[in-house]
Parts: C-alpha cells; structure tokens; sequence
C-alpha cells in the first residue's frame, strides 16, 4: 500500500487531550477503510505565520499512515468537515523514516547544515 504523511493543524482554544483525540479519531478512520495509522506525534501548540479562520495559533500534528488512496481520501474528506481542524496537509512518501521528526529533534541531535554562500 502507499505511504502518506500528514501535518495537521487544529484549533488553538481544543486541550492537549482534545487535540490528541483528534488524532486517534483519524486514525480509526483509516483502520476502518483497511488503511492503518503507522506513526503520530504530537507538536503541540504553535504560532502559525498568518492568522486562520481568526486563530494565531494551532495546535500541530504529524501522521504517518499506511493506506490505500480511498481511506487517505475519506480522511481528508472528514478532516474537511469537522469543525476543530483548520489545514490539512498530505504527501506521498516512497518510504517512511524510523527517526523522529526534525521538529521533534533537539537542535544538538539535528544533522549540520551546508554552508551559506
């Protein structure tokens, strides 16, 4: 099956238990189309660069799955609907990386960048 990632941005005002809810709820979503949530985490509050739909902040969220195209596009369809999600981002991946993501990382634990010209 095909390999997604999706970063999720919900409302500022939902608790830290409300936005992980969220989470688990999408992740049924995809079990119950024969997809399965392979990885999640949660960033947690930030501020975002411009305001949505009135909000200076959101809480993130970063999904790995395993899934047929149907169950990723039912997901997208109910993330769409549901009131307390605010963007939604989704990519196909060749292949899943075992490590955190780089916004989980430490700083120290990050790989050094190249040079600026």
């Amino acid at each position: 099956m095909p390999l997604y990632e999706h970063v999720m941005i919900a409302r500022q005002d939902l608790s830290n238990t409300q936005a992980e809810a969220l989470i688990e709820h999408f992740g049924t979503v995809l079990s119950d189309n024969e997809g399965k949530l392979v990885d999640s985490e949660y960033w947690g509050v930030k501020t975002m660069a411009y305001k949505i739909n009135k909000n200076r902040k959101g809480h993130y969220a970063f999904l790995r799955s395993d899934a047929p195209a149907p169950a990723v596009k039912e997901m997208e369809r109910l993330m769409g609907l549901h009131e307390d999600v605010m963007r939604v981002l989704t990519i196909k991946m060749d292949e899943h990386k075992e490590l955190p993501s780089v916004q989980m990382q430490k700083r120290d634990e990050r790989p050094e960048r190249r040079e600026r010209r």
